[in-house]
């Protein structure tokens, strides 16, 4: 699902979503994505819905024809790309399951605020609090997530460099602030916590001291491509892109770009899809040529927000 969504995000950045090549095959793929839906159980703590990554495990796509079992979970990062990814096939949403959505995520969220990806799993952390933002926003419903504890969490994890950690006493990280910076956004809470200037402009300098020419994710690593959307879209979201040097970056991303097409992680290294897109979003959040514009929050196209 994460795969499709890197492709489907990157075709709608340079606009060729709606070309007649592809057109042909979007109910081919949202077909696929609605596959992955997985129904919860309400009555059982054990079942939690969404969607999963792939239909590997058992769905009409399923090349073994394997039966489909209610013990099969959906994950809350699959269920935010796919989502992601029918809007930006532009499906009216009609078959998603709404309501099994919000259960789910209700009973993902942790006593601390933060989530974690499916039942079970002990990963928790600010990763999967963003997702849970960002599937509530698409969903327009917000019922699912408690944002006086998501806010908290947030709060406890910030360090006094300024940046966000993945949970409390960790090491601030480009990733986590993004995910920290863009669920206060979609939860319209960035005032709350960083209601004091000085606090504001930490964060603002922790984030403007990761470029170098492109950017890194923490103090003295190497430049990454895809940190180029990571940190670009914080700032963008604290209103601070204006301190970006948009030509360093760009500088940096024209050596990442591999002549077989796409980015990779590094200069020299092999493209991938996630490097790819990131490249692509990082330069959109700097408005380069004629991409498209990208809503920093949400990480999709603007124009399908």
């Amino acid at each position: 699902m994460t795969l499709l969504y890197f492709c489907l995000a990157a075709l709608d950045l340079l606009g060729e979503i709606d070309t007649p090549a592809l057109k042909s095959r979007k109910e081919r793929c949202i077909n696929w994505i609605y596959a992955c839906q997985v129904i919860g159980d309400a009555q059982n703590d054990t079942v939690c819905g969404g969607f999963k990554g792939s239909t590997f495990t058992g769905a009409s796509f399923d090349t073994t024809k394997r039966v489909y079992t209610t013990q099969e979970m959906g994950h809350i990062a699959m269920t935010y790309t796919a989502l992601a990814c029918l809007r930006i096939l532009d499906d009216d949403m009609s078959r998603v399951n709404k309501e099994n959505i919000v259960v789910t995520l209700k009973k993902l969220q942790q006593p601390d605020g933060s989530f974690v990806p499916y039942l079970g799993s002990r990963e928790s952390d600010m990763r999967f609090l963003y997702c849970a933002c960002a599937v509530s926003t698409f969903l327009n419903d917000w019922r699912g997530v408690n944002q006086q504890a998501a806010v908290s969490f947030i709060l406890n994890s910030q360090n006094f460099d300024g940046g966000f950690a993945q949970s409390p006493n960790l090491e601030s990280h480009g990733g986590s602030t993004y995910c920290a910076i863009a669920s206060l956004s979609l939860m319209s809470a960035i005032p709350q916590v960083l209601s004091s200037p000085k606090i504001r402009d930490a964060t603002i300098r922790w984030l403007l001291f990761r470029q170098l020419s492109g950017f890194n994710g923490r103090p003295n690593k190497p430049l990454d491509t895809c940190y180029s959307f990571w940190i670009g879209a914080s700032l963008k979201l604290l209103d601070a892109y204006h301190f970006v040097d948009k030509a360093a970056n760009e500088r940096f991303l024209a050596t990442t770009e591999s002549q077989m097409g796409g980015f990779g992680k590094e200069p020299q290294s092999y493209p991938d899809l996630l490097h790819s897109y990131l490249g692509l979003a990082g330069l959109a959040i700097g408005d380069f040529h004629d991409l498209k514009s990208l809503s920093p929050a949400l990480n999709i196209a603007q124009h399908r927000v």
